[in-house]
C-alpha cells in the first residue's frame, strides 16, 4: 500500500514526509498553478532534494497530440532524472505515446482513467500506474469503486506488474473506498490527509490518556 501526496507545495511536502510512510509525490498542471509563477523544473528539483530517490515523483506532459507527447516526456525527463514517472491520459494519442514511451525505457503513469476500459488499455500498453479519478467518476455517476475493482481483478487475472494509483479525492471516506476496492496505491492532497486526523474523539482519547498516566504517576511522560 502506497500512499502518495498530490502537491508541488514544498512546506507541505516536508511536513507529510515527516509524517506519512510517503511513497512519492504526484503533479499535473492544476497542482503547478497553485503554486504561481514558479520556475516549475526547478521546483521538481527541489521536490526531489525532499523526498529522495527511493521515492517516485509523477509529473504530467501537456501535449494533446502523439508526437507533442514525446517531446514533453523527453524534456520532463532531461530536466529531471530517469526515476521520473512521466503521466499520460489515456486518450488514443496517449496510449499510443505510452507503448512507445515504454519500448524506450520510461516509467508511465496513466491518468484521466474514467472507464474500466481505459485501464485495460494501460495495463496491455505497460503503464506502471493507472490514475483512475475517483471523485470526477464520482461526478458523473460513475461508480468509482466498481472501477477499481476491475482493475484490480485485471491486474491479478493477467499478472500484471501496474499498479492502480487512485486519485482525485475530496474526502477520507473515498480514499479507505479505494483502497478497500484493490488500489495499491493513493495520492490525495494536504488537506485529505489533513482530515484524516481531524476527529475530536482522537484528541480526546489522547488527552484523557495523559490525563491518567498524570493523575496516577505524577509525571507527564514515561
Amino acid at each position: 500500500m502506497e500512499f502518495l501526496l498530490d502537491s508541488l507545495n514544498l512546506e507541505a511536502i516536508k511536513k507529510w514526509q515527516e509524517i506519512l510512510p510517503l511513497a512519492g509525490v504526484t503533479s499535473n498542471p492544476s497542482i503547478a498553478k497553485k503554486e504561481g509563477k514558479i520556475d516549475f523544473f526547478q521546483r521538481l528539483k527541489e521536490v526531489r532534494r525532499i523526498i529522495g530517490l527511493d521515492a517516485s515523483l509523477h509529473v504530467q506532459v501537456v501535449a494533446k497530440d502523439y508526437q507533442g507527447i514525446l517531446r514533453d516526456a523527453q524534456k520532463i525527463r532531461q530536466e529531471t532524472d530517469e526515476q521520473i514517472y512521466i503521466k499520460i491520459p489515456v486518450t488514443p494519442d496517449g496510449l499510443a505515446a505510452i507503448k512507445t514511451l515504454k519500448t524506450q525505457g520510461y516509467n508511465i503513469t496513466a491518468t484521466a482513467i474514467y472507464t474500466t476500459m481505459q485501464g485495460l488499455l494501460a495495463i496491455s500498453a505497460g503503464a506502471d500506474y493507472l490514475a483512475p479519478y475517483y471523485n470526477r467518476m464520482e461526478n458523473l455517476s460513475i461508480d468509482s469503486g466498481q472501477v477499481i475493482k476491475e482493475l484490480a481483478q485485471a491486474i491479478e487475472r493477467m499478472g500484471s506488474s501496474s499498479k492502480i494509483l487512485a486519485a482525485s479525492f475530496k474526502n477520507v471516506a473515498q480514499v479507505t473506498n479505494a483502497l478497500a476496492q484493490g488500489a495499491q496505491a493513493v495520492t490525495a492532497g494536504p488537506d485529505v490527509f489533513e482530515a484524516a486526523f481531524a476527529m475530536p474523539s482522537i484528541d480526546k482519547a489522547v488527552a484523557d490518556f495523559a490525563a491518567d498516566w498524570q493523575a496516577c504517576q505524577g509525571k507527564d511522560s514515561i
